[in-house]
């Protein structure tokens, strides 16, 4: 049997698992493990300048293509702690990530040796599993199972704690004769398909409500399948962005509290019947009145974690099943349906969507100074095309983008749903763009979001990650001061100063610009809306030239409101800006607007 120590081993079941990057921060507790790397070969490492970076990079890694798992590497304090909002960011959003992290020897655990900390305690509640390995002989299994969790279920983070002698410490370890572990998928029985079916059949109004869930399966082509053999309009959320084409006559909109289209919200309400797949009913998705959200319909609920099942509402039917296993059985018997003539004619329903979408539309095209952010997306629209993944993290310029952009296809709308860290979206956008690099990425910020981990912009000159990230600044928190109208404050939310170095910005404070270069990437500032097109052209080019981040800084005006519920009841939208009521204001609308 071979001999080598317990973080080879633990290097060579990570390249069996499928695993070729990993991104993190050396330290003292984790050289070993570092030193297995370097002469195991086979796993490229991009070093971040921040281990909570490292973290964010390890899940766009994971989100930018099926089957991957970001691996994030470092000490176990205080880079393990850094890695916690990584974590949590992953659980939120059934994100597989696995957090390796190099501790105190095992006898100083418990003698508050430098850097020590109980990291596996700390992370356990935004884990699936979280462990330190005590015995050198159980390197092996620890991480042969952190795959098996991973994959298996719902999917999520794994950390894995290593303290140092156990990973110098030298075990028998066969490589070649190592196996990954099979995951378990629970899945749908023909009856229990069957049976959500038969709510269909009685429906005249139904929906499908398509999570995140179905991308994380795999399973995008055989929900359009579906949607197109039933003809059923489908409502996507936020996390299953793509699943659908926007430009499907299927695709119905998005529905909610911010996120949301009006067309989409509109349709939701006139619905009798919900078909909900790998979704969790998130509560920017169905608000807090969940009377005006489940009033009047029927509702059923497939998600692959039989405790999502009734943790929000009672749903009229349960199943607990992957995605990909529920939609193979609904397109099978939905097939025998329509060949019996079973099958009911929604087409007045799906055409009735179709006209929403064409009629209930916010207008986007403003030609102020400064620029209204609207416009914004709607030059994003003509510039970036079909195939461009979009990466952001949380804000008004998240919840503008939503309502404004267009996406055609799974992943590519890479977005952190649930616990939304501010920061995230500049590695995230290296992790993703270092799984798929073939893909065009366009990075969204707002100005907070963006000095929050602006470091790791650095990281992409170094290592030549080239992407177009679009910074909007008004110097404002602005979603928190728009929260806080309902409190009648604005308190601790402007951001605006005068910057001494650069007064030809006047109030907008930080020099994007010239903090964006000096850490080695190219940035254009943009103050007039005329100017934004030929401004995402030029970004685009020299990305490609110069391999590295192009910023393109939009200058706003201070205060926007971007259309949301102010009761946070997704049947009461306010809508504070101008709408749509002729083309022209709305010129890159999926649909023409219809008069």
């Amino acid at each position: 049997m071979p001999r080598m120590t317990a973080a080879r081993a633990a290097v060579e079941i990570l390249k069996r698992e499928g695993v070729s990057n990993a991104f993190g921060v050396p330290g003292a507790a984790i050289n070993p493990f570092y030193k297995a790397l370097k002469e195991g070969g086979g796993i490229s490492h991009t070093l971040a300048r921040h281990v909570e970076g490292a973290s964010h990079m390890a899940e766009g890694y994971t989100r930018a293509k099926a089957g991957n798992i970001g691996v994030c590497i470092g000490t176990s304090g205080p880079a393990g702690t850094d890695m916690i909002t990584g974590l949590y960011s992953a659980i939120a959003d059934s994100i597989p990530i696995l957090c390796i992290t190099g501790q105190a020897p095992v006898s100083k655990l418990h003698k508050e040796d430098f850097q020590a900390v109980d990291i596996a305690t700390i992370a356990k509640p935004v884990t699936k599993a979280a462990t330190t390995v005590l015995e050198a002989a159980q390197v092996p299994g620890v991480f042969q199972q952190a795959f098996h969790l991973m994959r298996s279920g719902r999917p999520g983070p794994v950390l894995i704690d290593l303290p140092i002698d156990v990973q110098l410490t030298e075990i028998e370890f066969d490589p070649e004769t190592y196996e990954p572990l099979s995951a378990y998928k629970p899945q749908a029985t023909r009856a229990q398909a069957e049976k959500a079916l038969a709510f269909l059949l009685e429906s005249e109004r139904p929906l499908i409500v398509a999570g995140g869930g179905i991308i994380n399966a795999d399973a995008s082509d055989l929900l359009v399948e579906f949607a197109e053999l039933t003809n059923i309009p489908v409502i996507s959320t936020l996390m299953g962005w793509g699943t659908i084409p926007d430009d499907h006559e299927l695709a119905a909109g998005m529905v909610g509290v911010q996120t949301a289209h009006r067309y989409g919200n509109a349709t939701f309400l006139e619905s009798d019947f919900v078909l909900g797949i790998g979704n969790r009913w998130a509560n920017r998705h169905t608000g807090y009145n969940l009377e005006a959200y489940t009033k009047g319909r029927k509702f059923v609920h497939v998600d692959i974690e039989p405790t999502q099942l009734g943790k929000i509402f009672a749903p009229d039917y349960g199943i607990a099943s992957d995605a990909k296993v529920a939609l193979e059985l609904f397109i099978e018997i939905a097939k025998e349906l329509k060949a019996e003539g079973k099958l009911p004619d929604f087409s007045d329903w799906a055409a009735s969507a179709q006209e929403r979408k064409a009629t209930l539309l916010r207008r986007t095209n403003f030609e102020n100074i400064p620029i209204k952010p609207q416009r914004v997306y709607e030059e994003m629209n003509k510039v970036f095309g079909p195939e461009t993944r979009y990466v952001t993290t949380i804000g008004l310029s998240q919840i503008a983008a939503a309502q404004f952009l267009h996406v055609y296809k799974p992943r590519n709308w890479i977005n952190c749903g649930q616990a939304g860290p501010l920061g995230w979206t500049i590695p995230a956008a290296i992790g993703a763009a270092t799984a798929d690099p073939e893909t065009p990425i366009v990075a969204l910020s707002g100005d907070y979001d963006f000095q929050f981990m602006i470091e790791e912009l650095a990281v992409a000159a170094q290592h030549k990650v080239p992407y177009v990230h679009v910074l909007v600044n008004n110097a404002y928190l602005g979603l928190i001061r728009q929260a806080q109208g309902g409190l009648g404050i604005n308190f601790e939310v402007n951001l605006e100063f005068e910057n001494i170095n650069t007064p030809e910005i006047g109030v907008y404070g930080v020099d994007h610009i010239k903090v964006a270069e000096g850490l080695g990437v190219k940035a254009i500032r943009v103050t007039d809306p005329s100017e934004l097109g030929a401004a995402f052209e030029e970004a685009k080019k020299l990305a490609v030239e110069h391999q590295v981040p192009v910023v393109v800084e939009a200058i706003l005006e201070r205060i926007t409101n971007i259309a949301m519920s102010k009761t946070v009841d997704m049947s009461d939208v306010t809508e504070f800006e101008e709408l749509a009521t002729e083309p022209g204001h709305a010129p890159t609308a999926i649909k023409p607007l219809k008069v």
